[in-house]
């Protein structure tokens, strides 16, 4: 394990630096929006699009993968809705809640880093894990919560939704790379060294700008925050590793899912919970929460899916 933990911890001493010059005012608020910006817009769109166009598509595509994936999140998503129903929220709070129990930060600490330390076989499991909490999860708590507050579903509310998940930049990098990859074409070097160079820059970019935005968290209702930071750290990578054996996944995918479900929450929870006007405090802390125990418990669930 302590080898593990040496691997990760350069990882998340990027996401410390990040946290520290933003705390010191070195780095300005506004410094941190742009610079996530530009990481999601350019460079992590860089990297993910090189990485889908080099993939083999019968390769990408499990069934049993995403079905193991998806019951597993789904399982700690309705234990994360049931405890909130039980302590007397709202549906729309507890569907935020249950969002913070498996909705892991794949897209700017996932793909980077469990790339770099479990091999380039590790793209297609991360992208389709990334898949189904982009396009699953985060259309079924805008669904809710829609539902929630204007009594049903109706069809303006599927339209921005669609809309959201057609113009988000890692969803549309993926899609264009693996439309490549299945076409079959040749990478122009120039054009391979170009998205190396800029995808390059999304390891350290995104690092730096998860802990630059942690600063701006606060950290409040530790007992209700703490509980949501155990579901995701703890509870998520322990339902997944199940369904994946139940599902007789491939070992080393298995343990890439595993691997990604150990993620601490993600930022685009408290995102989401700013935009609805909801649970904005709890969420704040659970990613405060998780990311900090993330750097023992992320090394402690690689070791052990290692052995």
């Amino acid at each position: 394990m302590f080898e593990v933990f040496l691997k990760t911890l350069p990882f998340f001493g990027l996401i410390g630096l990040g946290w520290l010059a933003s705390r010191i005012r070195f780095f300005p608020p506004e410094g941190a929006a742009w610079l996530t910006r530009f990481v999601f817009w350019f460079a992590l769109s860089a990297m993910l699009f090189r990485f889908a166009a080099g993939l083999d598509l019968g390769a990408i595509f499990d069934p049993r993968f995403a079905a193991a994936y998806l019951l597993g999140s789904l399982a700690v998503w309705a234990v994360g809705m049931s405890v909130a129903r039980w302590r007397g929220l709202s549906t729309p709070e507890a569907a935020m809640e249950a969002q913070c129990c498996m909705i892991g930060n794949t897209g700017f600490l996932g793909v980077p880093m469990l790339v770099v330390l479990l091999g380039e076989a590790a793209v297609g499991p991360v992208l389709m894990v990334l898949t189904i909490d982009t396009i699953v999860f985060s259309t079924l708590i805008t669904l809710i919560v829609h539902a929630s507050r204007s009594g049903g579903i109706r069809l303006r509310t599927l339209r921005p939704i669609a809309r959201g998940i057609a113009s988000n930049p890692m969803i549309l990098s993926m899609a264009a790379g693996l439309a490549w990859a299945g076409a079959d074409l040749p990478m122009p070097r120039p054009l391979d060294e170009f998205l190396s160079i800029l995808g390059a820059a999304a390891t350290p970019g995104a690092l730096f700008a998860i802990g630059a935005s942690l600063a701006g968290l606060r950290l409040g209702r530790v007992a209700v925050s703490g509980w949501l930071g155990t579901a995701k750290l703890v509870l998520h990578p322990l339902a997944v590793w199940i369904a994946a054996r139940a599902f007789g996944v491939d070992p080393f995918a298995a343990g890439v899912m595993v691997a990604a479900a150990a993620l601490p929450v993600a930022g685009n929870v408290y995102i989401l919970a700013q935009h609805f006007g909801l649970a904005e405090q709890r969420t704040s802390a659970a990613i405060l929460i998780s990311t900090a125990f993330g750097i023992a418990t992320i090394p402690l669930v690689m070791s052990l899916i290692g052995s």
